[in-house]
């Protein structure tokens, strides 16, 4: 593998875009009667949220379930507020980064565990800032998200259903991921991988680990 360029696989949340879990969790909690907070942190989440990022929800259903489990009383626009608040920006640079890497000649691909309400919202303020007209598809050779591949990290099922769609082989693929649950699965697959804790940032650490490729970077 001497002088190959690996393939670069990204998560989204953590790694290209600022997340904040707790924005949600918090504002959730505000529409609840009883006060409820959700089930939804980085390193689990209930049932009702799986659902939803595999695209067996539809919003409608998603938000009706909220306000069943929660006891929330709020519109549909307070609702879909309050789940995107954990969105934050999407750094300039990291997006001219990953532009740059791509005109070195890597391939790259976004895995995603992700939905419908995110996605939108996600295009909307890429559209908005950047011009985007296909939202983060714009900048990488290929986007997968669990809404839309029926799968989610970490089963490694949507691994290999990306490494398949792009022809990739797992050795020559590095992942580029903040959740260390699903970093064991790559790990486990075969695939190099860079764990983004924090404070690493993409733009900090991903030269060193492309320089140190095949080696897994923890």
């Amino acid at each position: 593998m001497s002088g190959k360029k690996p393939n670069l696989l990204f998560d989204f949340g953590g790694v290209l875009i600022n997340i904040d879990y707790q924005r949600t969790v918090e504002a959730m909690r505000r529409l609840s009667r009883a006060g409820s907070a959700i089930e939804f942190t980085q390193q689990s989440q209930s049932a009702l949220f799986d659902l939803m990022e595999t695209g067996r929800l539809t919003p409608p259903e998603f938000r009706a379930e909220l306000r069943r489990h929660y006891q929330l009383e709020a519109s549909d626009e307070a609702l879909d507020e309050a789940w995107n608040a954990m969105l934050l920006d999407v750094p300039a640079e990291r997006l001219a980064y990953v532009a740059e890497l791509r005109a070195q000649g890597h391939q790259t691909a976004l895995l995603s565990n992700t939905n419908q309400i995110h996605i939108e919202e996600i295009n909307r303020r890429l559209h908005t800032q950047y011009g985007f007209r296909h939202g983060i598809a714009d900048c990488l050779d290929r986007v997968f998200y669990s809404q839309e591949v029926g799968l989610r990290k970490p089963g490694p099922e949507i691994f290999a259903y990306a490494l398949r769609e792009m022809n990739w082989q797992a050795a020559e693929t590095l992942f580029i991921e903040d959740s260390f649950q699903h970093i064991e699965t790559a790990r486990r697959l075969g695939l190099p991988t860079l764990f983004l804790a924090p404070p690493l940032t993409l733009t900090a650490a991903l030269p060193a680990a492309i320089r140190a490729f095949p080696a897994s970077i923890t």
